[in-house]
């Protein structure tokens, strides 16, 4: 028998585990609880290691109780306690690492935007945690087979939310188009979290000249804040920079400022 491998990422203790604990009694199923996700990408590595992936993450929408996306996402050998921690960052992570997972969200209440947030950032299904388990396990089932699940009065919601969010990433692109090179990656690199100082010395570039550079960024994209940067790059689909593995920028990638 095949059995499906089934990843259950709740930072409430006692739901965590009486989910795993019902998934477990059915004979095609495996199951294994993580309390944050952190926990849930070093188990993800240690699968990976051994060979033994799992199939099925079902992810807490509240983890870590933050707003969704208030950190950005990171590679899973960098996870730790202040970085991912939210579910829909979580997603992201988890879909850029390990692109084979299928990844469910489990949620308290309806949320179109939120739901939007997730199958943007890769997720294959949104579940109210209250569903019964016959559907859990349908969902489950489903999303192996490419299936999307969402129920049935969110449609309309969700569908609202990703025609806007084509609209702000069609506006977010023209914006990004107008910045030089030399301005993308300094983008780039407030995408990754890096601040002024970490830029200039990844980028070879004297602090002063870094400023100048955020301060146009700002300027071009009509924002008044990195963060609020970072966010309207992230609609447009800029990543964050390749660091090499001495933290730095090799000089092939770095373009004359």
């Amino acid at each position: 028998m095949v059995r499906v491998r089934v990843l259950v990422v709740d930072d409430h203790r006692i739901f965590a585990e009486s989910l795993a604990a019902a998934l477990a009694a059915e004979p095609d199923v495996e199951v294994f609880a993580a309390g944050s996700g952190p926990a849930a990408l070093r188990c993800l590595e240690r699968a990976a290691a051994d060979n033994r992936r799992f199939d099925v993450l079902l992810v807490d929408a509240d983890l870590g109780g933050r707003p969704p996306g208030v950190r950005p996402a990171v590679s899973v050998r960098e996870g730790d306690a202040e970085g991912l921690v939210d579910g829909i960052s979580l997603v992201t992570g988890v879909r850029s690492a390990q692109p084979g997972v299928r990844i469910v969200v489990l949620a308290e209440r309806d949320d179109p935007r939120r739901a939007a947030l997730a199958l943007q950032a890769g997720a294959c299904g949104w579940v109210a945690k209250d569903c019964s388990l016959s559907r859990l396990l349908s969902v489950i089932r489903g999303v192996l087979r490419d299936e999307t699940h969402l129920p049935p009065a969110l449609l309309t919601g969700v569908l609202r939310e990703l025609t806007a969010a084509r609209k702000h990433r069609t506006e977010s692109e023209r914006l990004v188009e107008s910045l030089t090179p030399r301005e993308r990656e300094v983008l780039r690199c407030m995408v990754a979290g890096l601040g002024r100082k970490a830029v200039a010395e990844r980028l070879y570039l004297s602090p002063h000249t870094v400023r100048t550079h955020m301060q146009n960024v700002l300027g071009k994209l009509g924002v008044h804040s990195t963060l609020a940067a970072v966010a309207l790059a992230r609609r447009a689909g800029v990543g964050p920079v390749d660091l090499g593995s001495d933290g730095r920028i090799g000089p092939e990638e770095s373009n004359s400022a």
